[in-house]
């Protein structure tokens, strides 16, 4: 059975895009394009791992990393960030719970999705490491 992955993003282009880098890599993938359906189908679906934009509507990325964070059902879930927010943030999410931060503005869409399927790998062969 293959690993499964949760893109929660707002942006339908970067949910495609990413999500079929993710399926081209062998992953089963789940989407959400906000923070609310985020938490349910993590909560109900409990993926492998999970890709979460920080600027959601409903609610909030930091948020709802802090829900997935205090939820024994997800607790152990590694998430990778995905933020249009400067790196300045990446302490402070990485305190929060996160494995690894990415900004979308460094991403480039032709390696984008490539980076994003590599860290949720790393993530998933090594759960005590951060990526």
């Amino acid at each position: 059975m293959s690993e499964t992955v949760l893109l929660i993003d707002d942006s339908k282009f970067l949910r495609r895009v990413n999500e079929l880098a993710f399926t081209r890599a062998g992953f089963a993938v789940l989407a959400a394009a906000d923070g609310e359906e985020g938490l349910r189908v993590a909560q109900s679906q409990r993926p492998d791992a999970i890709v979460l934009d920080m600027m959601l509507p409903k609610i909030s990325g930091p948020q709802l990393l802090q829900m997935l964070r205090q939820d024994a059902r997800t607790a152990q879930i590694p998430v990778i960030v995905l933020s249009s927010l400067p790196q300045s943030n990446e302490s402070k999410l990485i305190g929060d719970g996160a494995v690894a931060y990415f900004e979308k503005a460094k991403l480039g869409v032709d390696q984008g999705s490539a980076t994003l399927v590599h860290a949720v790998e790393n993530a998933l062969r090594h759960p005590a490491k951060q990526v």
